[in-house]
């Protein structure tokens, strides 16, 4: 029996389902959104703690009800570790720490895709490379990181 892939979603693609200024992206993450049945879905205690922070309450309380139905894995010591890593390579950089704990947490619970809007720090070939280089180096899972659009 084949398994559904794991999908690890950091918040940037749960937000965008709510985002009017950019409705291209909107429209893009609604499709996924519409296509969950074929993934097992993935959060963080980082991302609930990144919602409990949105200043819009309105919005807090959409994507709190959005992230119900969705696994949450935890930080813990393997995750701070490898994401210092991350940081210490230039994977991500120093004052975004959460990016690179989004990258950890999905090395770290072997999921097989990280989706996110943020083409900054994370969906960006430089991130991509050096994190697989790091994986390598210390004997860990691969893990593919694109946008929403992608896995579709």
């Amino acid at each position: 029996m084949k398994r559904n892939p794991k999908v690890y979603l950091d918040t940037s693609v749960l937000s965008a389902l709510f985002d009017d200024k950019n409705p291209e992206r909107k429209n893009l993450t609604r499709i996924f959104f519409n296509q969950t049945e074929n993934f097992q879905i993935f959060i963080s205690d980082l991302t609930l703690a990144e919602i409990e922070r949105t200043v819009n309450v309105q919005l807090k309380r959409k994507l709190q009800k959005l992230v119900d139905k969705f696994d949450v894995v935890k930080t813990n010591e393997d995750v701070e570790r490898v994401a210092e890593e991350y940081i210490k390579q230039g994977a991500v950089p120093e004052g975004y720490p959460e990016d690179a704990y989004h990258i950890a947490l999905t090395v770290i619970y072997e999921m097989d895709y990280l989706l996110s809007w943020n083409f900054r720090h994370i969906v960006r070939k430089r991130t991509i490379d050096v994190i697989r280089m790091v994986n390598t180096l210390h004997g860990l899972r691969q893990v593919e990181i694109m946008a929403p659009p992608e896995i579709l």
